[in-house]
């Protein structure tokens, strides 16, 4: 049932891009292990071996302390239409921020939000594919419109001042890198 790949192949990536859902987990050493649903057209592959996310501003901010202290993270994507199917990407990843210089190249590829935050790179040593069997069918009913209202109602201002309050820390209080001039 399962196969194991070098690399994502372009049935791999014709299959990723017609996802609307996609889940990130990392962990740090120790601690909680994050596993987050994902979406909003912020995911790219740009190559066989090279994957990046633009993430949003959210609840938390697991994903970039995770990173500081181990770069491990998967992505997975399911079929809920089609042919049963479930894809994970393995390999590590770095975290982008605005004021680093290799932002702007990278934030071209996106769609422009008032909160984003980091672009993650996933250096991909792993892919792996398998059935899906048990995955129910679910129908794709639209986007929500609520994040980007969120952000229009803060600003960059209050965004900046929502990381700073909410975003500063992980749920075990590892520091998360989250300003934008660091």
């Amino acid at each position: 049932m399962g196969k194991k790949y070098d690399s994502i192949t372009d049935d791999h990536r014709s299959f990723i891009e017609a996802q609307k859902i996609y889940f990130c987990a990392t962990a740090a050493a120790e601690g909680r292990v994050n596993l987050s649903p994902k979406g909003s057209d912020t995911l790219r592959v740009v190559s066989p071996t090279k994957v990046i996310w633009l993430n949003l501003t959210g609840s938390g901010n697991e994903t970039a302390a995770h990173l500081l202290d181990a770069p491990r993270m998967t992505r997975m994507f399911c079929a809920y239409e089609g042919s049963p199917k479930i894809l994970r990407l393995y390999g590590s990843a770095t975290a982008v921020y605005p004021q680093d210089e290799r932002w702007e190249n990278l934030y071209e590829n996106f769609e422009s939000r008032i909160g984003a935050r980091q672009i993650y790179e996933l250096d991909v040593d792993l892919v792996q594919t398998s059935c899906g069997f048990g995955i129910p069918y679910y129908d794709y009913a639209g986007d929500r419109d609520k994040l980007r209202e969120w952000e229009s109602n803060h600003g960059e201002n209050g965004i900046e001042e929502y990381w700073h309050t909410r975003n500063a820390t992980s749920l075990d209080a590892r520091p998360t890198r989250t300003e934008r001039n660091n």
